[in-house]
């Protein structure tokens, strides 16, 4: 059986994914009434120039502020600033525009509103060392915790108590105003304190959470910052904590919801999608066998799904680094599950970051087909010997297989979707 090319179907349902994370859809409708006083804007995030774009198109009152984004995310505002920074590793230009972030909402009183625009990628952009830290640091403790094989949430536990902004700060030091906080999530579970660290909501975690993590899975990190970690002062805002009762906090699109559009795609095209999960986490290369074994029991047994399907999930893996290649996660995984599948017939899968950026590449993320392993060998590439060397976005380039969408201007993490065509046995 000749099953048809699935490249074209597997990109449609991830455009569809990123189309319905767009701030231009989603956001309008949690916009809250106008303030007595002043209307200021702030944010940091991948995603958070465009919703400042959609705020300003729906405001039709006074509206000022300043929002941090990615280099290349920028997009056109008439009243509120959008500044540039670097992810994931923070830039001077982000500690910059924390700095003036921080300075536009101090003296605020009880009669304005604060309307925080925050999305995946704030906790690099969104940079404001703790006492006795510097940039420097910041940079160190990010670039071993992106390689250590800790979780998004413990890694961003540690940010939040190294951070003057994160974990509640930003929103105590918005008090007595009232603070909206509108948030596009890219973290499994969909847990505010999570997205970009947390900056206006409060933060159940605690500075010996911090060090556990740092030691469970030995990240050398500066002196300066263990130190930090043993003072009562590096605790972060604790959701009781009066400065944030008036904080309100609103989700407005979330890995499921991007899941959903891609499986209305998926049955348009005669398939019957499954959504195994919006908030699979791991190690990309476990994961990636984990759903090669459960496609492989598909086309061997028809068991649990019937084919042709569509088995879709999100969510956030890790990559431990160990080899020379370049990491990232969609494609740690994909080149996992193509081992792992070694050309199993019928089936072809896509991952990628919805963000357009896998790791620190201007790569989405990549696909594969039951032919991809016999290309790779025919070029004298070593599928496992790529994966053992964390060289996934170099295998797919090689390939032709990498998937570039540029910046999406939204932010909901990894899409995975695997089609299904082969019969059961």
């Amino acid at each position: 059986m000749i099953t048809p090319d699935r490249r074209p179907l597997l990109r449609r349902m991830f455009d569809a994914a990123i189309a319905a994370a767009q701030p231009a859809l989603c956001l309008p409708p949690h916009l809250p009434a106008k303030p007595k006083g002043r209307t200021l804007v702030i944010g940091a995030g991948k995603a958070s120039a465009e919703m400042a774009r959609a705020l300003e198109q729906h405001w039709d009152g006074p509206l000022e502020g300043l929002v941090i984004t990615r280099y290349g995310y920028e997009v056109p505002c008439e009243r509120i600033e959008i500044v540039q920074a670097a992810h994931p590793v923070p830039d001077a230009a982000g500690l910059r525009a924390t700095e003036r972030v921080r300075a536009l909402v101090s003296g605020l009183t009880a009669d304005d509103l604060v309307i925080a625009l925050i999305s995946g990628g704030g906790s690099a952009l969104l940079v404001g060392p703790a006492p006795g830290l510097t940039l420097e640091h910041k940079q160190a403790v990010n670039k071993a915790l992106l390689a250590s094989g800790a979780s998004i949430s413990e890694m961003n536990c540690v940010r939040r108590h190294l951070s003057a902004v994160k974990g509640g700060r930003l929103a105590a030091a918005c008090h007595p105003a009232r603070v909206l906080t509108l948030l596009i999530s890219d973290v499994p579970g969909d847990n505010p304190m999570d997205i970009a660290s947390g900056p206006t909501v409060g933060d159940s975690t605690t500075r010996a959470d911090a060090l556990a993590i740092i030691r469970r899975y030995r990240i050398e990190v500066p002196a300066e910052v263990l130190a930090w970690l043993e003072r009562e002062d590096s605790e972060s805002v604790k959701p009781e904590d009066p400065r944030l009762q008036r904080c309100e906090t609103r989700m407005i699109t979330a890995p499921q919801i991007a899941l959903e559009a891609a499986a209305a795609v998926a049955r348009e095209a005669g398939m019957t999608p499954y959504i195994l999960g919006d908030s699979l986490e791991g190690e990309a290369r476990d994961v990636g066998k984990v759903l090669a074994g459960l496609a492989r029991q598909v086309v061997t047994h028809g068991q649990p799904f019937q084919v042709p399907c569509v088995l879709l999930s999100g969510g956030e893996t890790t990559v431990t680094l160990r080899g020379q290649g370049r990491g990232g996660r969609n494609v740690e995984c994909l080149l996992s599950m193509a081992v792992a599948l070694d050309a199993l017939p019928g089936v072809h899968a896509l991952a990628g970051d919805t963000d357009g950026v896998d790791g620190a590449e201007e790569i989405a993320g990549a696909v594969i087909t039951p032919d991809t392993l016999a290309r790779a060998w025919a070029q004298g590439i070593n599928p496992r010997a790529s994966l053992d060397d964390n060289d996934g976005h170099g295998f797919f380039q090689a390939l032709g297989d990498s998937v570039v969408t540029g910046p999406t201007l939204t932010n909901v993490n990894d899409f995975r979707a695997i089609v299904i065509d082969a019969p059961a046995a």
